[in-house]
Formats: structure tokens, C-alpha cells, sequence
């Protein structure tokens, strides 16, 4: 099988101090940065998705209900929209961003970054024309991975849509726990419950 890490929003505005900052966030920075040097001959590629918002609509909003609509976050070329600085991206093979018109929690909704910019370059103002998008999908079955481990922020948002658009893709998905970081305890646990059920791998240690 071909194996790939996926990290999801390890972002500044999802870690503590940012717009949207989850307690744990920058641990999950630093401890996936160690788990790539101990493991990363384990995975055949890495990838990470970003939250990459231009207008996305409702999904922000002045008085958010923190549900479906949060305050401004992860706006397009922002330093909050940056990868966390504890999270060493040497390893990433591959940037997907989503939401930039639309509320977008899954890493499947995301599309290539350019090669020639990094994670935290500038706005590309072609970047969502619809000539030459690959997205996560996309680019997942170019490279023939089959299985796929999914990291990152938030637990019960965004890495949990990951996940359930995974298996439902067909891939063969694992949630790393330890590596993951949830903004509600309540939810968390229900989001591993759904997850089990949906045939996914809870790895909790």
C-alpha cells in the first residue's frame, strides 16, 4: 500500500493566540514535527491542507454562532493563514487550500497550491480558476496512495470531515489521535465514535 500523512490546518489562527486558537494547537505543531523525524520513513508522501479564505461568505460573520459561522480566519496570504511555525514543512510534499468562497472544512475540498509558492506565499489571483485544479483527490490517485493517516486541527471540525470524506473516497484511513487537537471535549468524543463507526482507525496512542 501507499501510505500518506495528511495534516490538516496546522495554522496560525488555529493555535493558541490566533483568531480561532484550539488549546493544543501548538503542541500538535511540535510533536508532528518530531513524529515525521522518528516515522516519516513510514509515509510515502506528506500533504497539508490550509484554510485559505478570500470571501467566504456567511461563514464569517461579526456575531458568530461558532457553529457554522466564525469570526474572520485564516485569510488569504495573512500570517494567520501561515503554517505554525513549530511544524517543519521540509517534509510536505504537497499544498492543498480551501475555502476561498465558501465555508470549506475538509482537506478534499482543497486544490494545489502553486509550486512556486510556498505554504505561506502570496495570494495567486488565478489560484481558483478552474483550468488546471487538482485537487486532494486528485493528486492522492496520481501518486497511486491507497491509505491515508490524518493529523491536525480541530479534531471535531476539520480533520473529522477529512477523515469522513476519506473513507467514503474509498481510502483506507487512520485518525491520529495524539496528533490532533478538538475545541469541544463533548464533541471530540462523538467525533470518535462516528468515525469508528464509519469504518475509520482511532490510533489513540
Amino acid at each position: 500500500m501507499t501510505r500518506a500523512l495528511v495534516i490538516v490546518d496546522v495554522q496560525n489562527d488555529f493555535c493558541e493566540g490566533g483568531a480561532l486558537g484550539v488549546d493544543g494547537g501548538a503542541r500538535v505543531a511540535a510533536d508532528l514535527s518530531e513524529h515525521l523525524e522518528e516515522n516519516g520513513a513510514g509515509y510515502d508522501f506528506v500533504v497539508a491542507t490550509q484554510d485559505w479564505h478570500v470571501d467566504p461568505g456567511s461563514h464569517f460573520s461579526d456575531t458568530p454562532d461558532f457553529v457554522d459561522s466564525w469570526p474572520p480566519h485564516c485569510v488569504a496570504g495573512s500570517k494567520g493563514a501561515q503554517l505554525h511555525p513549530d511544524l517543519d514543512t521540509e517534509p510536505i510534499d504537497a499544498y492543498f487550500r480551501k475555502g476561498a468562497f465558501e465555508a470549506a472544512y475538509s482537506g478534499f475540498e482543497g486544490v494545489l497550491a502553486p509550486e512556486d509558492e510556498v505554504a505561506t506565499g502570496d495570494l495567486d489571483e488565478d489560484a481558483d480558476s478552474d483550468e488546471d485544479v487538482i485537487t486532494l483527490d486528485d493528486w492522492l490517485r496520481q501518486n497511486d496512495v491507497d491509505e491515508l493517516v490524518i493529523t491536525g486541527i480541530a479534531t471535531d471540525y476539520c480533520v473529522r470531515a477529512t477523515a469522513l470524506d476519506a473513507v467514503q473516497a474509498g481510502y483506507t484511513t487512520a485518525v491520529l489521535l495524539p496528533l490532533t487537537a478538538g475545541i469541544n471535549e463533548q464533541r471530540v468524543a462523538e467525533t470518535v465514535a462516528e468515525l469508528e463507526d464509519n469504518g475509520i482507525e482511532v490510533i489513540q496512542d
